[in-house]
C-alpha cells in the first residue's frame, strides 16, 4: 500500500506548510487553557485560520468552509500540528457541535451558528455527562417538560458533569430526558442552549493536574424555545450518536507527553553505572514495545484516511486508535515520572519544561481515557462492531426509564 501523498495532495501541503509557516509562529504559546490571554489569542488564530480558508475546510462553501476533501483536512492538521497553535477551544464546538447542528437542526439555527464558530466568535460545549450515568449516556437524568402556560417552549433543570471548556462556552448542546415512560434509548432530547442564560451555572472542576479545564453545570428552571429542539422529539439518541462519531475521531493523546518529550528526559537523568536511563535496557524494551504500538495505531489511522479518499465514512474501527493511543501515552508519562529522580519532583519547573510537561500527561491522561469513551466502552464496540463478536446482554433494553432502578 502507498502511503505517500499523490500529486495533487503533495501540492496542497506545500501551500498549506508554507501559509503556516508564515502566520503560526506569532500565534505560537504554550498550550495552557489557563494562561490570562488564552481565550483572545486562540479566538484570533481561529479567525486568522478562517479568513484564510483553513478552518473547517470539507465544510460546504455555503457554511463558511472550502468543499475541499476530508483528505486535505488531514493534510492541514498534520501540518498544524507541528506548530504550537491554541486549537483547543474550538475542537469541541467546530468538531462536535456544530456538525450536529449542521446535520440535523433548522435553517435559521444554521445561518445563525455556524458562520460565527467558523470565525471563532462564539465557543461551544457539550452537555451530555450526568453525576449518576457514568460511561451510559442513554442515563441521562436532566429533564426538559413543556412550559405549563401553553407556549411550546421547554424547561430544562438537571445537573451535568466533566464538560470541557463551559467556563468559555457562549452556547452549548444539551441531551435531556423528555418521556421517562419509555426505555431509556427512546424518550431523549437533544436542544441548543445559551450558556448565559441565568438559570445555567458554571462551576469549574479543579483536577489534580491544577487545571480546572472541567465542570460542572447546573440547569435550573432554563427555559427553551422549541426551534432550539435539534432532531425531533424522543430523537436524541439518534441525534446525538452524530454528536459522539465525531467525538471518537477528535479525542485522542494529542497535546500531551510525546515522544520527543520523553526522549529528551530519558537522556537527560542519569542511571546506575554512570550511563543514561535512555541506556537502560529495561527501558529500551519498553521503547519497541511502544514503538509498535505506535506503528499500529499509524497504519489504523492510515486505514481511516484510505476509507476518507474513497469518499467513504469510516467506521468504528476509530476506536482501536483512541484506545491504544490514549493507553500508551498515560504508560509513557507513568514511567518518565518513575525514571526521574524523587519520582519526578520538580526543584526548578523553569529548567525542565519537558519534565513538566510529562507530568501534566500523567496526570491528565485518566480524564482523556474517560473523553470520548471509556476504555471498558471502547472495548465493546471494537469486540461487537469490529469484531462480530456477541452483543454484550442489556436486561434495561425495553424496560420503562422510570422503572429503572436507581440509587436513593
Amino acid at each position: 500500500m502507498d502511503f505517500k501523498d499523490s500529486p495533487e495532495d503533495a501540492r496542497y501541503r506545500a501551500q498549506v506548510r508554507e501559509w503556516l509557516g508564515a502566520h503560526a509562529p506569532k500565534h505560537g504559546f504554550p498550550l495552557d487553557p489557563e494562561a490570562p490571554d488564552y481565550l483572545r489569542r486562540a479566538k484570533a488564530w481561529q479567525a486568522e485560520k478562517a479568513a484564510a480558508g483553513y478552518a473547517c475546510i470539507t465544510w460546504p462553501k455555503a457554511w463558511g468552509g472550502q468543499g475541499g476533501t476530508p483528505i486535505q483536512n488531514v493534510i492541514y492538521s498534520e501540518e498544524e500540528a507541528s506548530f504550537h497553535t491554541p486549537v483547543g477551544l474550538f475542537s469541541i464546538g467546530l468538531g462536535m457541535c456544530l456538525p450536529t447542528i449542521i446535520a440535523v437542526g433548522h435553517e435559521a439555527t444554521k445561518a445563525r451558528f455556524v458562520g460565527p464558530a467558523l470565525r471563532g466568535g462564539e465557543v461551544w460545549c457539550q452537555l451530555f455527562s450526568e453525576p449518576s450515568g457514568g460511561s451510559d449516556l442513554a442515563a441521562v437524568r436532566t429533564r426538559a417538560v413543556r412550559a405549563a402556560d401553553g407556549s411550546g417552549d421547554w424547561i430544562i433543570n438537571g445537573q451535568k458533569v466533566w464538560t470541557t471548556g463551559a467556563q468559555h462556552a457562549d452556547f452549548g448542546i444539551i441531551l435531556t430526558r423528555t418521556d421517562p415512560a419509555v426505555p431509556k434509548h427512546k424518550g431523549m432530547t437533544m436542544f441548543w442552549v445559551d450558556m448565559h442564560d441565568p438559570g445555567v451555572e458554571v462551576r469549574p472542576i479543579h483536577q489534580m493536574s491544577g487545571g480546572s479545564k472541567f465542570n460542572e453545570v447546573f440547569l435550573t428552571d432554563v427555559r427553551v424555545k422549541d426551534g432550539q429542539r435539534l432532531g425531533a422529539v424522543g430523537d436524541g439518541w439518534k441525534v446525538s450518536l452524530v454528536t459522539l462519531m465525531n467525538e471518537r475521531l477528535s479525542v485522542s493523546g494529542g497535546g500531551h507527553a510525546n515522544w520527543s518529550q520523553f526522549m529528551q528526559a530519558a537522556r537527560d537523568t542519569p542511571a546506575d553505572g554512570g550511563r543514561t536511563a535512555l541506556q537502560d535496557p529495561a527501558l529500551r524494551e519498553k521503547l519497541a514495545d511502544w514503538y509498535v504500538l505506535a506503528e499500529g495505531v499509524r497504519h489504523v489511522r492510515n486505514r481511516t484516511m484510505t476509507a476518507l479518499s474513497r469518499g467513504q465514512t469510516p467506521g468504528p474501527e476509530g476506536s482501536i486508535g483512541k484506545l491504544v493511543l490514549t493507553s500508551y501515552i498515560h504508560d509513557m508519562a507513568n514511567q518518565a515520572v518513575e525514571m526521574l529522580d524523587l519520582f519526578g519532583v520538580i526543584d526548578d519547573p523553569e529548567a525542565a519544561p519537558a519534565h513538566r510537561a510529562l507530568h501534566a500527561a500523567l496526570l491528565t491522561m485518566p480524564g482523556i481515557r474517560l473523553g470520548g469513551g471509556t476504555d471498558e466502552i471502547l472495548r465493546n464496540i471494537i469486540a461487537e462492531r469490529v469484531l462480530g463478536l456477541p452483543g454484550e446482554i442489556r436486561v434495561d433494553k425495553d424496560v420503562a426509564f422510570q422503572d429503572l432502578p436507581a440509587g436513593r
